[in-house]
């Protein structure tokens, strides 16, 4: 392989979430999601986000977890296998932060996609398509 290559396939690598060379099989975690800034056509990299699951026949919400897109505009692990369990859960994502760190006013201060689970078994990917005056979401795959 030419050096010329090297910096091309370590991106490609981290793209679809390779172990290679650190001898761990990568895990899969049942509920992802993918992040796209329709503004600039890339990736929304940064942008914070919560994970929570309704609790108490409908009454509180339980943060599970929070994280940060990736260069790729991902959050791959949100659950790790066995986590999940049905329910009703909810992604909040912060756009007015990561719209503020680009200099550029938006809309929405930010996003909630409530969704519910039936299945614990399945995979679930919640992709969203985000600018400073729009969001669309939907069940990807």
């Amino acid at each position: 392989m030419s050096s010329a290559s090297t910096p091309r396939l370590r991106a490609i690598q981290r793209h679809l979430g390779s172990r290679e060379g650190r001898g761990m099989e990568p895990v899969r975690s049942p509920l992802t999601t993918h992040v796209l800034d329709t503004a600039s056509g890339l990736p929304a990299q940064g942008l914070c986000l919560c994970l929570s699951r309704l609790e108490d026949h409908g009454q509180q919400w339980t943060e599970l977890r929070r994280s940060y897109t990736d260069p790729d505009g991902r959050c791959p692990g949100l659950l790790l296998p066995g986590q999940m369990k049905a329910g009703t859960y909810k992604l909040t994502f912060d756009t007015e932060s990561y719209w503020k760190k680009r200099g550029q006013d938006s809309f929405y201060p930010y996003v909630e996609v409530v969704f519910t689970i039936t299945n614990e078994t399945h995979k679930f990917h919640v992709p969203l398509l985000l600018s400073p005056w729009s969001y669309t979401t939907y069940r990807g795959s």
